[in-house]
């Protein structure tokens, strides 16, 4: 990577709201990712001590959740998650809209429904405790609940451009 490259991929033009809090979740996957880098390197750099950290261990399960979920939003923003094309590539623009929306419509779907349940996972384990950590184990199930909320919004800003015509070209910055 050049030396003057951005540090953050590019992503479409969109309302400053959407733009703000997927930069908010940009960054909040990169200060997890190092959080987490350096907690597994500290509690590796002890194993040569003959000691161990458990709390870093379910600590670091935790940012896992969090960062898998996180991470998902932000591949959900940028229209990168993976997809085979073949046959939806060979469809004239007007076609390929309405099977685009058709594949956003199928993904939200599921978003809510995970968003549903998600939520309700955490409103049931506030009594629930990690067993190291003794954090309520709702913040664990929290990550799903928070990330996939953040993935059906973007996704829902994207069908949303879909059906109003804006080409994929213009919704996806890193393809154009």
């Amino acid at each position: 990577m050049p030396l003057n490259a951005p540090l953050l991929a590019a992503v479409a033009p969109a309302p400053l709201p959407i733009r703000l809090l997927g930069r908010l979740v940009d960054w909040a996957v990169i200060a997890i990712g190092a959080a987490m880098a350096s907690l597994v390197f500290f509690n590796v750099s002890l194993h040569l001590f003959n000691k161990d950290l458990a709390w870093v261990t379910e600590l670091g399960e935790l940012l896992m959740v969090w960062v898998t979920f996180l991470g998902g939003a932000c591949a959900a923003q940028r229209g990168v998650h993976m997809s085979i094309t073949e046959f939806i590539d060979k469809l004239p623009p007007a076609r390929r809209r309405w099977a685009d929306a058709a594949v956003l419509t199928a993904c939200l779907w599921i978003l809510l429904i995970l968003v549903r349940y998600g939520w309700s996972l955490v409103n049931s384990n506030w009594d629930n405790q990690l067993t190291v950590l003794e954090w309520p184990m709702a913040v664990q199930y929290m990550g799903m609940a928070v990330g996939c909320t953040l993935m059906a919004l973007f996704v829902a800003f994207d069908l949303w451009q879909t059906l109003a015509g804006v080409p994929r070209e213009r919704r996806y910055a890193a393809e154009a």
